[in-house]
């Protein structure tokens, strides 16, 4: 019976109808609800033997995955789609309508239209229930509940009249202004920036209704416009008394019984080397000449955690904050005034409490022994980078040997850095020349010269050495918990679409083979575009492919930097995962300190990320308030320039001369009817062919500059 079974299977194998595999592939995705399952798999349990067969199921499987009934949750490998009727995630909101929905397993976001979102906003975690699918069109939902709203305030400017007030947003998630009654204005009046809570959206009403809980001062003010983008990311743009008076009362002497402690550096050879405006001097550097012919070269770091306890009020808000932020023309500091400009900075000439990582080295900068300690030092002097690049430039200048030492040594580090596969992305900032109302008058550029670098090897090598004492562990023994500085492989089709984007300039890049391989291949790319005219956009793009670096307590390694260990301890005045290092370190070396508990550290680590991001974005919007401020004086003045963005609304252009960046409307492309081709990074016209692409020449004219929305408008200049 079991052959002529097996025989009769084997014939239903040759010939099974499309309807027939559908039920069959149906039935098999349900009986494996749940697990994920590679298409070999898929073949061989259903007995799919023939190539016709095999390529009939491929077929069915796409149907099915545009049916939104499974999933390719990778290459080749489905799941079925456990939509029931109802799901929760987090609401995407957008100002042209377009909203959309997140599930919270993952999966691909669902459409909301307007009239469907109940009022939801950007951010909000929501239940949707499913709308029937249409062939060939995306899954589409409707919000039935608001569970949790993320964000309920708003910055703006205040329109009030006679009888009602407005905040006009120029937030890109709302599409409608905030209604304010009158009594709820505390004091604004026409033309004040304003931040607002939301208070209701009632069913029927169109705007949300709203209180005013902070006046930022007059719209175009610069500190006003300043302390708007703070606000519109949720970043601090005060410091609570409280905190500050806290810190008012700490000591600035250092008691003697706290320097017989530590091992003293207070007559060794030390300086600062830091950009000129800055007051938080987070690190110094001490070299002397041991005998034996090897080097001492000191790395001091402000000891923050001294006086910085942990679970006090200074502490708390510091952890809230993670960061200081840099905007364009001011610090937001994470610490009180007192304690990171003047008690823990370590200025010339005072003594200063630090936690140090001293080498031993010889001359081919080859570490021979690390320890980290307690210490007390005295900075003998503070360079600018401008001054240090000057001794080592003219070999003159003050402590001229000391700093051409650790330079020479600095160099071989690097080179040696680079030789094991860490990527040399060069980057230049924009910065501004700021008169005192704020205003812009020029634009420079910084660039990263030696004594910018000498620094960054010697921060590098520190972190890395901290990094290693507590994360390598003999075999069988299990590390402690400590934050990492982690940075992940590229994602693997953005590289494929980074080769396939350079080929087009004639580049090469590997994509396969070990980390290293792949590092050097990106690595000998940057080299190769150095000064060519495509070289700022190939490094955009490149940028783009690498994942972001996050701190975790899951080490993976630092891709971009080719350490297997690497953490942040060199900057506890403006990071806060620095302070967590400092003070794990502290417990792990002195005590043999019990292990801390891994969820807590992780979530800190998963807030400083995150606030990291921010302060980011919002740095970046300061520059790109001044950009929009510094153009406006410059409106119908014709510049050259790269094409730096494609989009389907339109082309982003960043001019050469001061690398400001605006943007040419679909709209005034208007010789021909352009279509988007994403994959290419290019517009391209229907009738005439025209191709505009990234990295392309243009030739522009500045037609409109909004300072509310920091958006400059550009015109072709044919």
């Amino acid at each position: 019976m079991g052959k002529k079974k097996e025989k009769k299977e084997k014939k239903a194998g040759k010939r099974m109808t499309k309807k027939e595999l559908v039920k069959a592939l149906l039935d098999f995705f349900h009986q494996k609800q749940g697990e994920v399952l590679p298409l070999k798999y898929i073949f061989d349990q259903l007995h799919l033997t023939t190539h016709p067969l095999k390529m009939l199921c491929m077929d069915v499987l796409h149907e099915l995955q545009d049916d939104d009934y499974i999933n390719e949750t990778e290459k080749n490998k489905y799941k079925l789609n456990l939509h029931g009727v109802e799901m929760t995630g987090i609401f995407q909101r957008k100002s042209n309508g377009k909203n959309s929905f997140i599930p919270d397993g993952g999966g691909d976001p669902i459409f909301i239209a307007e009239r469907n979102s109940a009022h939801a906003m950007a951010g909000d975690r929501v239940k949707i229930a499913f709308y029937a699918k249409r062939r060939g069109r995306s899954a589409e939902g409707e919000v039935i509940e608001i569970l949790e709203r993320a964000n309920d305030t708003f910055v703006g400017t205040l329109e009030v009249t006679k009888s009602y007030a407005f905040l006009v947003t120029e937030n890109r998630t709302l599409a409608n202004d905030i209604f304010i009654p009158k009594d709820k204005l505390k004091g604004g009046k026409s033309g004040d920036k304003a931040v607002v809570k939301v208070v209701e959206w009632p069913d029927k009403a169109k705007n949300p209704i709203g209180q005013v809980i902070d006046i930022l001062g007059r719209a175009g003010d610069n500190t006003t416009e300043m302390h708007a983008i703070l606000a519109e990311y949720g970043l601090p743009y005060s410091y609570p008394t409280a905190v500050e008076k806290a810190a008012e009362r700490i000591p600035d002497e250092i008691p003697a019984e706290e320097i017989a402690r530590r091992e003293d550096f207070r007559s060794v050879t030390t300086f600062t080397i830091d950009p000129k405006d800055a007051k938080d001097f987070d690190d110094a550097l001490s070299i002397r000449r041991l005998k034996d012919g090897l080097w001492e070269v000191g790395v001091h770091i402000a000891d923050v955690t001294h006086y910085v306890k942990e679970g006090g009020l200074i502490d708390k808000e510091a952890e809230k904050r993670a960061t200081s932020v840099y905007l364009v023309d001011r610090t937001i500091p994470m610490l009180p005034e007192r304690l990171c400009n003047y008690i823990c900075s370590l200025r010339p000439d005072e003594e200063k409490l630090a936690y140090s990582v001293v080498f031993q080295m010889n001359d081919k900068a080859e570490v021979k022994d690390a320890h980290v300690v307690h210490t007390v030092i005295k900075s003998d002097r503070r360079f600018t980078y401008e001054e240090a690049q000057q001794i080592i430039e003219t070999g003159e200048g003050d402590y001229k040997e000391e700093v051409l030492q650790l330079d020479r040594l600095a160099k071989q580090l690097r080179e040696r850095r680079f030789a094991a596969g860490a990527i040399n992305f060069d980057r230049y900032e924009v910065k501004f020349e700021i008169d005192e109302k704020g205003k812009p008058i020029s634009v420079y550029f910084k660039v990263s010269k030696d004594a910018n670098k000498l620094v960054e090897e010697f921060m590098l090598l520190a972190n890395r050495t901290v990094a290693e004492k507590i994360g390598r562990v003999p075999k069988g023994k299990k590390a402690k918990v400590f934050p990492y500085r982690i940075h992940d492989l590229p994602d693997p089709e953005k590289l494929d679409t980074l080769a396939q984007f350079i080929a087009r300039f004639g580049y090469k890049l590997r994509t396969t083979g070990t980390k290293t391989d792949v590092s050097k291949s990106i690595n000998h790319l940057l080299d190769d575009i150095q000064g060519k005219k495509e070289e700022n956009l190939i490094e955009t793009v490149s940028i783009r492919a690498m994942q972001k670096a996050r701190y975790s307590v899951h080490n993976i390694g630092h891709y971009g930097l080719a350490f297997d260990y690497y953490t942040h301890f060199t900057s506890p005045i403006r990071r806060y995962p620095d302070m967590m290092v400092h003070r794990l370190l502290t417990k792990y070396l002195d005590e043999h300190g019990r292990t801390v508990s891994e969820k807590k550290y992780e979530a800190l680590c998963e807030h400083s990320s995150a606030m990291e991001q921010l302060a980011a974005s919002a740095e970046r919007s300061s520059v790109k308030y001044k950009q929009v401020e510094f153009m406006t004086e410059r409106l119908g003045q014709v510049y050259d320039g790269v094409i730096s963005g494609v989009t389907e609304w339109g082309l982003y252009v960043e001019l050469n001369e001061n690398k400001c960046e605006g943007m040419i409307p679909i709209r005034d492309l208007d010789d021909d009817y352009y279509e988007f081709d994403e994959k290419n990074y290019c517009l391209r016209g229907r009738r005439k062919n025209r191709t505009y692409s990234l990295g392309d020449p243009i030739t522009i004219r500045v037609a409109r500059a909004n300072l509310e929305k920091k958006q400059l408008d550009f015109a072709l200049e044919e």
